[in-house]
């Protein structure tokens, strides 16, 4: 039996049965849903309270915007590929017992060289669908286009924008130019990563400080600009392992690991061997760098922590804790593999 004032219904509400039930338009239940403007305080109200009752199944978001909270982490990433998803990997596990849910959005199926898919993104989900996101390697300065807050891993620039998590890059890029040198090399060539990108410059910048520890400055025919796309690291590997055998590299360090196992496969396609005639070395340490062919020696990036911890500064954001650590920088690590070895005699 159902109350006599509320009509018996089969199925499923659909948004023409709020519609007809608040007295409204469909356009002005879509925008109640969606949270557009020019729609009155009241018929919101009266809109929202149909939807409640008659169960629609846009009911969460519609209960999320009179609560002004929808319970829900977005995180925005340019695409899904082994960076991010070690970094999805670790805000999951951060997320148990917390109460929120995991909304992940790929900005845009390009390349990372493609810019504003967050400010896309953030304006679709923000207010919403998310109470607050974290964005991956964005291409853009984050400021507070979503009203929401915003965490940003491996940050376009400095300390200017939203609150930030990344790794010791500096640090990182040194250690494995210097495990190079250690090696014997001298002809050592690096492959950046996007140039717009902070943490590409402070590799170039530790890649460049090992060399003037030892008071040498880095070939410029061997600075090369892959963008930390391994379609992009393609064509100056090749270039430099086209040089004749006296002039040619005998290691290069890729700024990421996709890229540098781009180059395991330029070099066996050339006919060289890796380490024997070439040496390799990436950075980030995902889960490829162990299974290519040889395993990759990296720098290896805390990918799961940083992804924990960028969820952690989120959390402390949004339950509005004065004291927020608001740039974290995490330690990297060398990882040596099969992949680096001393040059050919």
């Amino acid at each position: 039996m159902t109350a006599p004032d509320q009509p018996a219904r089969e199925g499923r509400a659909t948004i023409v049965d709020v519609a007809r039930e608040a007295g409204v338009s469909v356009a002005t239940v879509s925008k109640v849903i969606n949270g557009r403007y020019g729609v009155a305080e009241a018929t919101s109200e009266r809109v929202l309270a149909v939807i409640d009752d008659l169960g629609y199944e846009s009911s969460l978001i519609a209960s999320s915007l009179r609560r002004k909270r929808t319970g829900v982490i977005g995180v925005l990433v340019a695409e899904f590929e082994p960076y991010s998803a070690e970094l999805l990997k670790g805000i999951s596990y951060g997320l148990a017992g917390t109460g929120y849910e995991l909304l992940a959005h790929a900005g845009s199926t390009d390349t990372h060289l493609r810019s504003g898919w967050e400010r896309r993104s953030l304006s679709r989900l923000g207010r919403t669908l998310i109470d607050g996101a974290i964005v991956v390697t964005p291409t853009m300065v984050i400021n507070d286009q979503a009203g929401i807050p915003v965490v940003a891993v491996d940050p376009h620039t400095g300390p200017e924008g939203p609150a930030t998590v990344d790794s010791d890059n500096i640090h990182g890029a040194r250690v494995a130019a210097e495990h190079l040198f250690s090696l014997g090399h001298q002809r050592i060539a690096f492959l950046g990563g996007r140039p717009d990108l902070r943490s590409a410059q402070l590799r170039e910048e530790g890649f460049r400080a090992a060399f003037a520890a030892r008071g040498l400055t880095p070939e410029a025919e061997f600075m090369k600009v892959a963008g930390y796309d391994p379609e992009l690291a393609e064509a100056p590997a090749r270039e430099l392992l086209s040089l004749p055998a006296d002039r040619r590299p005998t290691a290069i360090f890729a700024a990421n690991d996709i890229s540098a196992i781009r180059v395991l496969r330029v070099a066996e396609q050339m006919g060289l061997r890796v380490p024997e005639d070439l040496s390799v070395i990436g950075y980030d340490n995902v889960p490829d760098a162990m299974s290519s062919t040889p395993p990759l020696s990296t720098v290896a990036q805390p990918l799961q922590e940083m992804g924990t911890t960028a969820l952690r500064v989120l959390l402390a954001l949004l339950s509005g804790q004065q004291e927020v650590e608001r740039h974290v920088r995490l330690p990297t690590e060398l990882v040596v593999r099969a992949s680096t070895a001393p040059p050919p005699a």
